[in-house]
């Protein structure tokens, strides 16, 4: 499966994210904690190039912990600054800032040197479409300054954001990339929600995520579900689901798709628990 696209808006963020870089000190690149690596747009690292980066994992609230902790050792390999973020979690935005603060203090002091009078420093905060760009912006700004939502796309053009007097952030849309050559990319982004569901089928996208929670975190679909088999296949556990939730059609049978997108709802919004759909080894 190759999932191929490339929206028009999505074009010109591209060669406005490559004209604007030249006006900022760091990128702050955000990713989803439950598909660190999914998540992150290639295209937008060969634009990158050696610009210094702050890589935030968002939705960390929704994401295994434990898993997360592995994730951030592993991208820190890579000698940038990464953090994981609740947006609830006044301690995590307040360490946003502060790691802001730290990756421009050394040009500020140089500025301060050369007898220039110091500005805020400048940031371009980047991610693919429905991270919560928007709702951090919001909480480091403390006030509604961006426009968010629970799907993709919400914002469409950049914007300058102040953050109190510490920095200034460049706003852009949410970019993906032109197609996924590898289908469990497409799958992983579906499951998160970056991915119109129109895009492709719901029980297949819930087939995906249902399959990896059955591998990797059985107990949390038992004690959600209270399955009698947690290991039978799809359309059992559907059946089972279904019945058990009353999603069914006319004449009494499983409303299969409506089962499918309940499952999918529960997963996006943690209640069937904290879960990470990709680990650092894979």
């Amino acid at each position: 499966m190759t999932i191929q696209w490339f929206p028009g808006h999505m074009a010109k963020a591209r060669r406005e994210v490559q004209e604007k870089l030249k006006l900022v000190d760091f990128v702050i690149e955000l990713v989803d904690a439950r598909a660190p690596s999914a998540s992150q747009n290639p295209m937008l690292q060969e634009i990158l190039q050696q610009k210094p980066k702050m890589q935030v994992l968002m939705k960390k609230d929704l994401a295994d912990p434990n898993m997360t902790t592995k994730w951030i050792e592993k991208l820190r390999e890579a000698a940038v600054e990464v953090i994981a973020v609740d947006v609830q979690n006044r301690q995590d935005i307040q360490k946003v800032i502060e790691t802001a603060k730290k990756m421009t203090s050394e040009k500020m002091a140089r500025l301060k040197s050369r007898g220039v009078r110091p500005r805020a420093g400048r940031a371009m905060i980047i991610g693919i479409p429905n991270v919560g760009k928007s709702t951090l912006i919001n909480r480091l700004a403390s006030k509604k300054m961006a426009k968010t939502g629970d799907r993709p796309g919400v914002t469409t053009q950049q914007q300058w954001i102040k953050v109190k007097k510490d920095f200034e952030l460049l706003d852009t849309p949410g970019i993906l990339w032109p197609k996924f050559e590898d289908k469990r990319v497409g799958y992983q982004l579906a499951a998160i929600g970056t991915i119109k569901d129109q895009l492709l089928s719901i029980e297949d996208i819930t087939r995906f995520t249902l399959n990896y929670i059955q591998q990797s975190y059985p107990h949390l679909l038992m004690e959600r579900y209270q399955l009698e088999d947690v290991e039978a296949d799809f359309e059992q556990i559907l059946e089972q689901i279904g019945q058990q939730r009353g999603a069914l059609a006319p004449g009494g049978s499983v409303d299969l798709s409506k089962t499918a997108e309940l499952i999918i709802r529960d997963f996006r919004n943690g209640k069937v628990g904290r879960i990470t759909l990709e680990q650092p080894n894979d």
